[in-house]
């Protein structure tokens, strides 16, 4: 297949300045920021940044000669300004606020601001770019691609929005002239990219902070697809298929008139082999090795922006017997006293309904992980912003009712401010209406939660902990007696 990745990158380079000589990121630590101070640094500029949460990920930047200041006040402008004088980047993110002591600052010394998008912007405006959005799956399809460019001995510049195991880490420099980054549509800045090839994996309200309603959404994915040279598409998602035009189509339901289609044959809660076709032309059977219907959609989705970027399917093939999911997204954490944990990154109902599909599919098919058969699904759920929580109540209780034991924590602000008689008693509520005779706890701290859990679950439970705050945390202190995950990956591969 011909490679659509041919806008001359000399021709991109001439629509961009450069960056100053010193680059400043207020919150560093977050996954979007870390990752674009990374591939700066490793390109030569001089950077530095701030954050007011200790992490593995700061330790990592400051090894790598990244200034890391670990409060965010004035002073730290102040001491830089003193070094690099007016010529200073700041950049900030979505979650910055504007009263910020740092960005307060910055603008009293009339320094220049970027958004982070600006600086994704840039980047991507210097290589041949493969750009991935959408409402869910973003992540997993930008860490399936990186996966086959690499294994097809062509190794990305990669800025990911999670940990990719290839790497063990959420970026990727390189000298190639590739580069594959997703593009959040949180706050509507993905306009701001022209990507060579991008990649749209569905299409669904969220982020009800930013966006009044679903037509807003469109709208700004409507930009996006229309600064695509080359655009794909999941014909699966009906919000896709009625709006976005001029489209490259991918599906997992049917191959009429579809350009890329992966359509299932056979699963047993670990993998899936799957018949895959271009053009409506049969090509060959695949054997997926991560479970998930929702996991085979971004499959064919990375398979054809490969495709479209000029990869043979040969080697894409060989690829995908080494895909494995970003961190957080059904992540085999271990066992704890005869019970398997999983985390999961799900926020939003439909992520609940894909993960808990996957989880319910290995207790219906009684596959044996990590030497225990899992008889019961139990779902510890951590919801994320209140004006999430107030939106999908009823949606939540909804997917949370197909479980046999639920946990729902207190409500992950992600910096909102509180919203009256809205918390996790309020998704309880509905659950209890939805299904009076599920066992239901919401515990006020993460001290009562942990109680709770170890009061109430029993051997061979399969516990799912979700959401994409800090309940990976808070759960932790539980997890101590957690085995090895090779021996668990050995067992799922036998």
């Amino acid at each position: 297949m011909k490679s659509y990745l041919s806008l001359d990158t000399e021709e991109k380079l001439k629509k961009t300045q450069e960056l100053p000589p010193h680059i400043h990121f207020i919150g560093i630590g977050g996954i979007g920021m870390s990752a674009l101070a990374m591939i700066l640094a490793k390109n030569g500029y001089s950077i530095s940044g701030s954050d007011q949460k200790k992490s593995l990920t700061l330790k990592e930047l400051a090894a790598n000669k990244i200034h890391i200041f670990q409060a965010q006040e004035e002073s730290n402008i102040t001491e830089i300004f003193k070094v690099h004088g007016k010529n200073i980047l700041v950049v900030i993110s979505s979650a910055i606020g504007e009263d910020n002591l740092e960005l307060c600052k910055a603008k009293k010394y009339n320094l220049t601001i970027n958004h982070r998008s600006e600086i994704l912007a840039f980047l991507i405006n210097q290589k041949r770019s493969i750009i991935i959005s959408g409402s869910h799956g973003k992540t997993t399809t930008s860490t399936y691609i990186t996966t086959l460019f690499s294994h097809a001995n062509i190794n990305p510049t990669a800025i990911i929005g999670g940990i990719v195991p290839l790497y063990q880490r959420n970026y990727n420099v390189s000298d190639s002239n590739f580069l594959i980054a997703e593009a959040d549509e949180s706050d509507g800045s993905l306009v701001k990219f022209n990507p060579n090839i991008g990649v749209i994996t569905n299409l669904e309200l969220e982020h009800v902070d930013h966006y009044l309603n679903l037509e807003n959404l469109i709208t700004t994915m409507k930009q996006f697809a229309k600064n695509c040279e080359y655009l794909i598409t999941n014909f699966d998602c009906i919000n896709l298929k009625h709006n976005i035009q001029n489209s490259k189509w991918f599906s997992i339901y049917t191959i009429n008139n579809i350009d890329f289609a992966l359509i299932p044959k056979e699963s047993n809660g670990c993998e899936i082999i799957a018949e895959y076709y271009e053009q409506e032309k049969f090509i060959d059977i695949i054997k997926i090795p991560v479970p998930g219907i929702h996991n085979l959609s971004n499959t064919v989705a990375a398979i054809a922006a490969c495709r479209v970027a000029g990869i043979l399917f040969k080697d894409i093939k060989k690829g995908i017997n080494n895909l494995q999911l970003p961190s957080r997204r059904f992540e085999y954490k271990g066992l704890w006293k005869s019970r398997l944990i999983i985390e999961d990154y799900a926020h939003h109902p439909s992520e609940i309904d894909a993960t808990i599909s996957i989880a319910s599919s290995m207790i219906q098919t009684k596959h044996n992980l990590s030497f225990i058969t899992p008889k019961r699904l139990v779902t510890i759920f951590q919801p994320h912003r209140y004006s999430r929580t107030k939106k999908f109540k009823k949606e939540f209780a909804q997917s949370l009712s197909k479980s046999d034991l639920v946990f729902i924590t207190p409500i992950y602000s992600a910096g909102e401010n509180k919203i009256k008689g809205i918390n996790n008693k309020t998704i309880g509520n509905e659950l209890k209406k939805l299904k009076p005779n599920l066992e239901i706890y919401t515990p006020n701290n993460n001290q009562n939660l942990i109680k709770l859990i170890k009061e109430h679950t029993i051997e061979k439970d399969l516990i799912i902990v979700m959401g994409a705050g800090d309940i990976n945390i808070i759960c932790a202190s539980l997890f101590l007696e957690l085995i090895n995950n090779k021996s668990i990956r050995n067992n799922l591969a036998a």
